[in-house]
């Protein structure tokens, strides 16, 4: 009879209690309650800041494209100009390799380029909505903007 208690014991699984269990699950959603807030909306403004990085890597060609040329690109040529010269005759100190291929922002869209009257320029993504305008995630990130 010794025997058949001993076989009985050994036999025996040891596990969670389904209480310890519950509590296990209660600390899992309190922790997922406090850090998911914080994380949540990060991607959106790293990609915004991406632009605003990638918009100064652009900005740094367009200087030396105005260094060797004497002036940036007119807004017809676009940042293409920094690629492959668009006016041989417009242009006769070209360099080629400002760019090796045009940058996308983000949301796989390229910058679109300005120059305005006094000639300076601009580059401008359209943000997540790809629309101009728009407000928070979606407003449009101007290289003016990301100077400050």
């Amino acid at each position: 009879m010794s025997k058949i208690k001993n076989n009985t014991t050994k036999n025996k699984r040891s596990g969670f209690s389904l209480m310890e269990l519950m509590v296990v699950i209660i600390i899992l959603g309190l922790l997922a309650g406090l850090v998911m807030p914080n994380i949540i909306g990060k991607g959106e403004q790293a990609k915004q800041k991406l632009v605003c990085v990638q918009m100064e890597s652009i900005a740094n060609s367009l200087q030396m494209f105005k260094l060797s040329n004497g002036t940036y690109p007119d807004t017809e040529e676009g940042l293409g100009a920094l690629i492959t010269n668009p006016n041989e005759e417009k242009y006769p100190n070209y360099e080629p390799g400002y760019l090796e291929k045009l940058p996308q922002d983000p949301w796989k869209r390229g910058y679109i380029y300005v120059k305005d009257e006094n000639g300076e320029f601009d580059l401008i993504s359209t943000g997540a909505d790809s629309k101009e305008g728009g407000s928070d995630e979606d407003a449009d990130i101007h290289f003016s903007t990301c100077k400050k």
